[in-house]
């Protein structure tokens, strides 16, 4: 008895979780100015969540092709998490642990900032040194 109970949990179970992973997406777009209902149409998605990233719309072809879709969608995933103000490695939990960053990134406080005004954390930088003035 117990068994039937658990594996005909299993569905709901996965039913909520993409349920909430859609929410979860819906909200990343509509944070980044595109429409929400983006996220559920198939291909489409993809050129949506491209055009978050500000990547060139080919890229798509690359995410179609072993090996080089890995890359790709860390790359792409990279790029959006700059885009909201977060770091490299956000983005590569993004990639790797979507479940837990789009709901992060999604609930969060970040804003969606583009490519224009993220800038990346500079090196500090020593002053210059006072050096007396040459003589002539």
């Amino acid at each position: 008895m117990w068994e039937t109970t658990t594996m005909s949990m299993i569905p709901v179970l996965w039913l909520a979780l993409v349920i909430f992973m859609i929410i979860s997406s819906w909200k990343v777009y509509t944070k980044a100015g595109k429409p929400g209902w983006a996220c559920i149409i198939p291909i489409y998605n993809i050129i949506v969540m491209l055009e978050i990233a500000e990547k060139p719309i080919w890229w798509i072809v690359l995410l179609f092709i072993p090996i080089a879709n890995l890359v790709a969608s860390i790359l792409i995933a990279i790029s959006i998490a700059e885009h909201f103000g977060q770091g490299a490695g956000f983005g590569i939990g993004l990639a790797f642990i979507p479940i837990v960053f789009y709901p992060v990134l999604a609930f969060g406080s970040a804003t969606y900032v583009g490519a224009e005004s993220w800038v990346p954390p500079a090196a500090p930088v020593e002053p210059p040194s006072e050096q007396p003035p040459a003589q002539q």
